[in-house]
């Protein structure tokens, strides 16, 4: 962690770190990847770091809410691993990358017949490819055709995705270009 960029002012917002917490986001890659997570105990390296930067780029959530949350859920859990790596993906390190991680491209390169989202995501099992990795494009009419209303059996996402990542992001560099947070960089 560098010490310069603990002090970014991410939120607690407890709406939205529930519905990222219990899998109703309404970004079906993300709930399913959560909902895997709380009955399984382990995703991949990929969709962890996915549900971390989905909770502290697009949600704007702090860090040590995410991390603690995920700790409880991981049966591999190993702090000294999980926390860097934490760290790592909400931007606090300084030295990586910047990844900001779209549900949508990963459901679309990982998930590419829709198995793992329909699994996880009971209720958009009648929703075929494409549709299903962003339902709340589909007209009224569809939704209804597939028994799946968007925002009553399954939520709308709870933010805009395009939207809230590039206002974060944006927030992200701004910090990050103040001279005292530039002196330790």
């Amino acid at each position: 962690l560098n010490r310069a960029l603990k002090n970014i002012d991410r939120g607690q917002d407890e709406v939205l770190f529930h519905a990222w917490a219990t899998g109703q986001t309404g970004m079906p890659m993300v709930d399913a990847n959560m909902r895997c997570l709380q009955t399984t105990g382990w995703i991949n390296f990929r969709m962890r770091a996915m549900l971390t930067s989905y909770a502290t780029f697009t949600l704007w959530l702090d860090w040590k809410m995410v991390a603690l949350h995920l700790s409880q859920l991981f049966t591999d859990f190993e702090p000294g691993i999980h926390y860097s790596q934490v760290q790592m993906q909400a931007g606090l390190t300084g030295y990586h990358t910047l990844r900001v991680y779209n549900p949508i491209t990963q459901s679309e390169r990982h998930d590419p017949d829709g198995k793992f989202v329909h699994q996880w995501v009971p209720e958009l099992k009648e929703i075929p490819i494409p549709q299903v990795y962003e339902p709340w494009k589909m007209p009224s009419m569809e939704q209804q055709f597939y028994r799946c209303q968007i925002g009553i059996d399954y939520p709308a996402p709870i933010v805009d995705f395009k939207a809230a990542t590039r206002k974060n992001k944006d927030r992200y560099w701004a910090f990050r270009q103040a001279p005292e947070v530039k002196a330790y960089l």
